[in-house]
């Protein structure tokens, strides 16, 4: 242990400088910064006290609200810095002048992670769990090991979310991971404790949070967090499933946090990446036309660049979302499995409602070489197309078994293509008439401009609202086919069809009529942002 602190005195002196080097510069700054860290502090205080309050509650209880939090902890620390664009203070590329050794480098900068804001306040958190574990006869080894191995696996999956980040989104980052951790624990754990302090649980666990705390506990994010509670509850299986898969998960994120350092410190990034490649890529795809032309050089946007790939992948995420409180309110699994897939057919709809503001600085070639409106609105599709009809596709038979009867496929399918291709009509039209400012190439995904007008806010909403006041129909009528007659699903399909294509073209006329008259405001707009 000595030799192992010895080896790690360097770096951790460095995350130890950085660490109080954020408090100091103008008195401005550093007064923002202190309030910070004082409100983190006040959060870790109350969300410990409310930890510690379940000292005295049953072991079901305990299980199912400690599964809940731990899992939220480690899913944050796996995908908020990536979401966030936090900057890793302790990047292996800074270290590669020095001649270090990937391995060794990669133990001490995870072992110097062990000494941050962020990681301080979940070991917090991990004690706290530790005493109401052993106030329920839970070993205390157990409990200390189980406290270790949830710290270290939240440290190294945001190594590796902030090394995956710096390698593929290479944008701007902001400077402050406790922002992240504070906005965290504010969203998911103090919900969870007011909750918890506003309820007379009374041993019992309401069904669907029961259910979500046993899957959580056999999966990587919550099994590190559910391993003394399974003990608690004298499941030996359960536990010894839930910390195999805890260590199973640890190990993984070590191999690729040391492969992720390697990796940073033997390869040499060509920033003209271009000379290496042959061939025209998406251009020899497409039709030699217009509208190809536009499709192609969207498709290379779409799949490149940071801006889009955070929209796209969000989309899953706010499908899955309403699932989680639909469950805790007692909707029945297999209608909550069929909301989702609507959803994410809205959002992928209404992606491209602002298409030409992220195209500012080439729409003017358009403009320029007189393409025609229809062209433009035409190709600018495509791309969102290519993207979502596969995940639909995937997602519609996914749902459908998970409701359990494959006869309501017809009704899931208009609904989903409804409210997709009327999204699409509608964001035609929106992205010529009210285009607003976003973030820049390279900037944050994250990081909005500053605007005085209300146009972006208005245009988001008309499309989205639009779309699903103008699929009224097919979503009444998929209601129907859910809750009454199974009958009408294929009337249900036949009309979101209908609807939806009808949108789309009418969308696609419109916009590219308002296209070919709005070309001087367009080309003001780009030159402007």
């Amino acid at each position: 242990m000595a030799a192992l602190l010895l080896r790690l005195t360097p770096v951790l002196r460095l995350r130890l400088a950085l660490m109080a080097g954020a408090l100091r510069g103008p008195a401005s700054q550093t007064v923002w910064r202190a309030l910070g860290l004082l409100t983190v502090i006040a959060v870790v205080v109350l969300v410990g006290a409310g930890t510690l309050s379940l000292v005295d509650a049953p072991a079901p209880v305990a299980f199912a609200l400690l599964v809940l939090a731990g899992s939220a902890i480690t899913l944050s620390f796996a995908v908020g810095p990536v979401v966030a664009g936090a900057v890793d203070p302790l990047d292996p590329r800074r270290f590669a002048v020095l001649g270090m050794e990937p391995r060794p480098l990669a133990w001490r900068l995870a072992g110097a992670g062990m000494f941050s804001v962020p990681a301080l306040a979940v070991l917090a958190f991990d004690v706290c769990a530790a005493v109401v574990w052993a106030a329920h006869g839970v070993p205390g080894i157990v409990c200390a090991l189980t406290a270790i191995l949830h710290v270290a696996t939240c440290v190294v999956l945001a190594r590796l979310s902030m090394a995956f980040g710096s390698a593929v989104l290479r944008t701007r980052r902001t400077r402050e991971l406790s922002g992240l951790f504070v906005l965290g624990i504010v969203v998911v754990l103090v919900p969870v404790v007011v909750f918890l302090s506003s309820l007379e649980w009374q041993g019992q666990v309401p069904s669907a949070l029961a259910t979500a705390a046993d899957v959580l506990a056999l999966t990587p994010v919550g099994a590190a967090s559910a391993l003394p509670g399974a003990i608690a509850l004298g499941d030996t299986s359960a536990a010894w499933l839930s910390g195999l898969v805890g260590v199973v998960t640890l190990a993984l994120a070590v191999v690729g946090w040391v492969l992720a350092v390697e990796r940073a410190l033997t390869t040499t990034e060509n920033p003209v990446e271009a000379r290496g490649r042959g061939g025209l890529g998406w251009f020899a795809l497409v039709p030699g036309t217009a509208a190809g032309a536009i499709a192609a050089r969207g498709l290379v946007y779409w799949l490149r660049d940071s801006r889009y790939l955070v929209n796209i992948a969000i989309i899953p995420v706010a499908g899955l979302l309403p699932a989680v409180p639909l469950l805790i309110a007692g909707v029945p699994p297999e209608v909550v499995a069929l909301v989702p897939v609507p959803i994410m057919a809205l959002f992928f709809g209404w992606l491209p409602h602002n298409d030409v503001a992220y195209d500012s600085s080439a729409v003017w070639l358009h403009i320029a070489s007189g393409v025609r409106g229809i062209a433009d609105r035409m190709g600018r599709l495509v791309p969102v197309l290519v993207i979502a009809v596969p995940v639909l596709a995937v997602a519609i038979p996914v749902a459908t078994a998970a409701y359990g009867r494959w006869a309501a496929l017809p009704a899931i399918v208009g609904v989903a293509v409804s409210l997709f291709l009327a999204g699409l009509g509608l964001s035609s039209v929106a992205s010529v008439v009210a285009p607003y400012a976003v973030s820049r190439p390279g900037d944050s995904p994250f990081q909005q401009p500053q605007r005085s007008e209300s146009s972006g806010v208005a245009a988001q909403a008309v499309v989205m609202i639009g779309a699903l006041l103008l699929s009224a129909p097919a979503l009444w009528l998929g209601w129907l086919t859910v809750t009454d007659d199974i009958g009408r699903a294929f009337a249900t399909m036949w009309t979101g069809i209908g609807i939806g294509a009808g949108v789309l073209v009418v969308g696609l006329l419109l916009g590219a009529w308002l296209f070919e008259r709005r070309d001087v405001r367009i080309m003001e707009f780009a030159a402007t942002t």
